[in-house]
Formats: structure tokens, C-alpha cells, sequence
């Protein structure tokens, strides 16, 4: 597993549309392994992917670093049940964002109240690079990305 993003695959990322997300999106850039993770904040509603529901904990650790870099902090990934009983995945910067999460979504329960993953201190990495990435970057990062398939 990288140190820096918790993941294996170093090519994993972008999930769907992936020349699409690695042309037109700020990407955080693994400055150990050169994982490619979308942070880029949606002008409209100022979520970025992060914010979202993952249908697994493995997709939601895909995504988990971008949270720890957005808010300087270690994060967290909980599980969340529906009244229906549907498990989901969101990442929270504490348990203060998770309970108000719960508060304003009454059909959601969070059984354990503490992580399911998350790493136990925030870091640092002198190689991360947040930017957008040039053509022939995002070309070499996919031809790479086609051959872990």
C-alpha cells in the first residue's frame, strides 16, 4: 500500500471517464507512487469528489487522501445505513461533520460512530503536486493505467 494514498494500483484512478476527468480537472498527484486523484471543487456547490457516497470501502479509500489534503487533517471513512438497510461509504474529516450529517439525514444510521479506515496522523509529502495535467502527461498516465488492467 502507498504511504501517501493508501492504495495499491497507482494507475486505479480515474474510475469513470477518465481522460475526461484527467483533462478538464485539477489532480492531486501522488508524490510517491504518481497516482492521479481528481480534487477538483465544483464551482456551483463547492463539494469535491470526496464529499460524495462510495458504494464501497475500497472505492472510498480511492479518494480518502484528497479529503486529508483538503482539510489539513487525518480523515475518516464510515460506514452509513440507510432505513432501508443499503450500506454506503462517506469520508469525514471528524465525528462533529458526521453527526450533523446524521442529524439532517434521519433514515441514515451510523452504527459503529468511528471509522471503518483512516490513517492515524496527517502528513506532508514533498513530491505531491496539485495541477492540471499537460497532454502528453495524461497520455503516457493512460497509456500506464491501459497496461495494470
Amino acid at each position: 500500500m502507498c504511504k501517501e494514498c493508501y492504495i495499491n494500483n497507482s494507475r486505479i484512478t480515474p474510475l469513470l471517464n477518465p481522460v475526461d476527468c484527467l483533462s478538464h480537472h485539477t489532480q492531486y498527484i501522488c508524490g510517491t507512487c504518481g497516482r492521479c486523484i481528481c480534487i477538483e471543487r465544483d464551482l456551483r456547490r463547492g463539494l469535491q469528489r470526496w464529499n460524495f457516497p462510495f458504494q464501497s470501502l475500497e472505492q472510498a479509500k480511492l479518494y480518502l487522501r484528497t479529503a486529508d489534503v483538503a482539510m489539513k487533517k487525518s480523515c475518516g471513512i464510515y460506514e452509513i445505513k440507510s432505513s432501508r438497510g443499503r450500506i454506503s461509504y462517506k469520508i469525514f474529516p471528524g465525528e462533529e461533520e458526521l453527526q450533523s450529517y446524521l442529524k439532517k439525514n434521519r433514515n441514515k444510521i451510523c452504527e459503529a460512530m468511528s471509522p471503518v479506515f483512516s490513517v492515524k496522523e496527517y502528513r506532508e509529502y514533498p513530491f505531491t503536486r496539485v495541477r492540471r495535467l499537460t497532454h502528453e502527461e495524461i497520455e503516457r498516465y493512460m497509456q500506464e493505467k491501459n497496461r495494470q488492467k
